[in-house]
């Protein structure tokens, strides 16, 4: 009897408090710095099993190490509920009435959430370690999805570009497996070339052509995109357009880095 009304209390108190609506936005991202804390330990146990070079690291390496591992985890998280969100379920489908604008799910709502605590931790530690964890455009970039994804949670405006955006996430275990990979001496591995062609063709489809079609459907929805308030209006405009300059810039040098790997192989 006990135990059931244990259960009972802690069924009623994620009902009533933690999925509440109106503490969602505070509960999804205290989860996410939780989550990154518990994402970042456990990368750090399992290398230090597995990874005999684990323990031959400096201290920011394996650092550096275990945050990479954390942002994998986010970004795997956050890629599978973005797809499922945008494209396979009904949210934000034109089949059903209403702005596509103005529409949000508690679900959708937590799922920032935990994106927002980990670019809050992840911030924290590059401020804490700088510049060693990132430079400026780092702090620029996660400042930038800090702010329009805490807009989109608390206004409930723009959540369907928001995911867009959250699916270029997509190409970042591909650039930390490369650092792991690098770190591990195997920058001469076959397994180091086939990544650089996968973050190649990764980096195109989700950083470049994802954007292109985020343009295009804010084109064809763009009577809804005006109804949004004026900050919610420049963030879904500005945003993206930064991002898409940022992400032209990084291709570049991804290109080049490629061109530059298979030239070495010839």
């Amino acid at each position: 009897m006990a135990t059931k009304s244990y259960s009972y209390q802690a069924e009623l108190l994620v009902r009533d408090y933690l999925l509440a609506d109106p503490y969602v936005p505070y509960t999804s991202i205290l989860g996410g710095i939780i989550i990154c804390k518990m994402a970042y330990d456990v990368t750090q146990l399992i290398s230090s099993l597995y990874y005999k070079g684990y323990s031959s690291l400096t201290k920011i390496q394996r650092i550096e190490w275990n945050n990479r591992g954390m942002s994998s985890a986010h970004a795997i998280f956050i890629t599978l509920m973005s797809l499922y969100l945008v494209f396979f379920s009904d949210l934000f489908s034109d089949r059903i009435q209403g702005l596509v604008t103005f529409r949000s799910s508690n679900v959708s709502t937590f799922t920032l959430g935990v994106s927002v605590g980990y670019f809050i931790t992840d911030l924290a530690m590059i401020f804490w370690l700088y510049p060693s964890l990132g430079g400026m455009e780092y702090i620029f970039h996660h400042m930038l999805s800090i702010i329009a994804i805490s807009y989109s949670i608390f206004s409930g405006e723009g959540q369907l570009y928001t995911y867009m955006v959250l699916i270029s996430e997509t190409t970042t275990p591909g650039i930390n497996l490369r650092w792991f990979l690098d770190t591990a001496g195997m920058k001469r591995s076959s397994a180091y070339l086939v990544n650089g062609v996968v973050i190649f063709f990764t980096w195109l489809t989700a950083r470049i052509f994802l954007f292109i079609y985020l343009f295009y459907h804010i084109y064809l929805h763009y009577d809804q995109v005006l109804q949004l308030h004026t900050f919610g209006y420049l963030l879904n405009i500005l945003v993206p357009i930064a991002l898409f300059i940022m992400n032209m810039v990084w291709f570049a040098k991804i290109v080049k880095g490629l061109r530059k790997t298979l030239a070495k192989r010839q």
